[in-house]
């Protein structure tokens, strides 16, 4: 009785929370289910998610016609050193921050969280200087530099918050053992981190697949380079649009992101938590 009393109370919440659910999903399913749809069945279907025959040939054109596979290619090796770079360079940056009393550290604090306000157009002309002055310009180690920079300040933050939360004994204790600061780094402060490894890997890996303005601006002169949300471009044509062509390229291109998060979320609240209490 007290079960179904509570049942009935909670019933309202439970369906405005279902409705509110279903409302934010819908576009994602509509995208899903406009991918399996052909153009005139997309356009002349309404609001029906459930294709009446359902079909490949969006994602066979996307991958062959609209050369996703070599964009993928592309993606894949951007993104994975993307991800590395931005996991070695954040986490001994937030390391030294956090957890070291370094002259000038609130100075240094104070404009890492100004830059994070900078809108990428204010940066994107002095970073293609010197990615042009560097001989990576059309290149894909040019992108992989440009997007690994200036906008990983929040990875940096996460990393100061979560390692000034860890107990101060343990390196007291790395340090009577005879530990050096390397040492301390590598062996004992990092693989405590791993829920802020997999948080930050997570929004890096989001950030640099998903990646549209920096990868355009690195490659305009060759378009083989480019990545996967550059390459969604190729479904827009002169007068027209291929919506199922560009509904099946960005279900694919979604993919990768979601086996990530899937794979890593464990991590990620965990990875939140630590950083917002230190």
């Amino acid at each position: 009785m007290y079960r179904l009393n509570r049942f009935l109370r909670q019933l309202p919440a439970q369906v405005l929370l279902l409705a509110f659910t279903l409302i934010w999903s819908y576009p994602f399913i509509w995208i899903i289910s406009s991918s399996f749809k052909s153009q005139s069945e997309m356009f002349l279907g309404g609001i029906n998610i459930i294709p009446k025959e359902p079909t490949l040939d969006n994602f066979v054109r996307a991958w062959d016609l609209a050369n996703f596979y070599q964009y993928f290619f592309n993606s894949v090796i951007v993104t994975a050193s993307v991800v590395l770079l931005v996991l070695v360079i954040t986490s001994m940056a937030g390391y030294a921050l956090g957890r070291g009393s370094m002259p000038g550290k609130k100075l240094i604090m104070t404009m890492l969280v100004i830059s994070m306000f900078l809108p990428k157009g204010f940066t994107i002309l002095p970073l293609f200087e010197l990615i042009v002055g560097l001989g990576f310009n059309n290149t894909l180690m040019g992108v992989i530099l440009a997007e690994s920079g200036p906008s990983k300040i929040v990875s940096i933050l996460l990393f100061v918050g979560y390692f000034a939360s860890l107990p101060k004994e343990m390196e007291e204790s790395a340090t009577i053992d005879g530990a050096g600061y390397f040492r301390m780094f590598f062996s004992i402060m990092l693989p405590l981190s791993k829920p802020i490894l997999g948080t930050v890997t997570i929004f890096s890996f989001i950030g640099a697949w998903n990646a549209f303005f920096v990868p355009l601006t690195f490659t305009l002169s060759k378009p083989s380079l480019r990545t996967l949300g550059v390459g969604m471009y190729n479904f827009f044509g002169t007068n027209s649009v291929d919506w199922t062509g560009l509904a099946a390229g960005a279900v694919m291109s979604v993919v990768p992101i979601i086996i990530v998060f899937l794979f890593l979320q464990r991590y990620f609240i965990e990875g939140l938590a630590g950083s917002i209490k230190g």
